[in-house]
């Protein structure tokens, strides 16, 4: 790793702190938390002109709270200690986020950050994936003070966030969703390390009658720059008993939502017939999550 261009390395002890480095560096400032993907972007050369590294782990962002409204996670809050929550691990709503927290090694799950992580903007994360599927928004700290960004709006392009160049991420708020919710993600790698060739994520609530309610279905990995909402799957969901057949339309209907991407790890149609065999497995995973709690009941 070179990083060539870096002449500063800050560990500011407060948000103010933050702010003024951030005026006063602009676009030649990056932020870094846990700093799992500093190597990953210096490898792309995304980190031509950063002269001042902000390390924002002395911060106290990495606070957890839950309340009717939802769930509140510190920027640096980690993804092992995500994975330790007590609300991630035993409701099927969080079914994604387990799912998604499973993939990286451990040495990875140990530093890599929630907010770093969505700041990032790396289509090929898993972790965005599913956040995007449970309604996930963005909490931007900037000179004006705290505003709110959904995920969807939030990831402008390939490696690219809408976040001014004064602002940084100061944490994550997922809502709470209805009783009868279940998610689930389900990816597709090269290697248990790999990132995303194609990844999904499935939100449902469904009714006492078995229909659906509501529905989030969102695809990453090469099938854009930023993760997909597939609204037309999304459309199919809604109002209608979940059956096998069902299950088969939705992952046909992901494909008209999708333009894929051919690298060399592979091509367009590869994807768009993973993205839909997927779409099918992870609709799947999440109804029998929550037969499975409502059995517990």
């Amino acid at each position: 790793m070179s990083l060539t261009s870096v002449k500063e390395y800050f560990t500011p002890g407060g948000k103010q702190e933050v702010l003024e480095l951030l005026e006063k560096y602009g676009d030649s400032a990056l932020i870094v938390a846990g700093g799992s993907f500093v190597h990953g972007l210096d490898a792309r050369d995304l980190l031509f002109g950063i002269e001042a590294l902000i390390d924002i782990r002395n911060l106290a962002l990495n606070e957890v709270s839950s309340d009717s409204a939802g769930l509140s996670l510190g920027a640096t809050v980690t993804f092992s200690e995500l994975q330790q929550l007590n609300e991630i691990q035993s409701s099927a709503a969080f079914g994604a986020l387990r799912d998604a927290l499973k993939c990286p090694p451990v040495q990875i799950r140990n530093v890599a950050t929630i907010g770093g992580n969505i700041a990032a903007a790396c289509p090929y994360f898993d972790l965005p994936t599913a956040v995007m599927s449970l309604g996930g928004v963005v909490q931007a700290q900037g000179p004006a003070g705290s505003r709110e960004i959904g995920l969807q709006e939030f990831f402008a392009g390939l490696f690219q966030n809408t976040l001014e160049t004064n602002e940084f991420v100061s944490g994550i708020f997922i809502p709470a969703l209805p009783a009868r919710s279940s998610s689930a993600f389900i990816k597709l790698e090269t290697n248990a390390n790999d990132l995303a060739i194609v990844n999904v994520a499935v939100q449902l609530t469904l009714d006492e009658s078995g229909s659906c309610q509501e529905a989030r279905l969102v695809v990453g990995g090469g099938v854009a720059e930023t993760p997909v909402r597939a609204i037309a799957s999304e459309n199919l969901l809604r109002g209608r008993k979940m059956t096998d057949e069902l299950f088969k339309q939705a992952g046909a209907a992901v494909q008209s939502d999708l333009e894929p991407i051919s690298d060399h790890r592979a091509s367009a149609a590869y994807r768009s017939a993973t993205a839909k065999v997927l779409t099918e497995r992870a609709l799947r995973r999440a109804v029998a999550r929550l037969d499975q709690a409502q059995a517990s009941i």
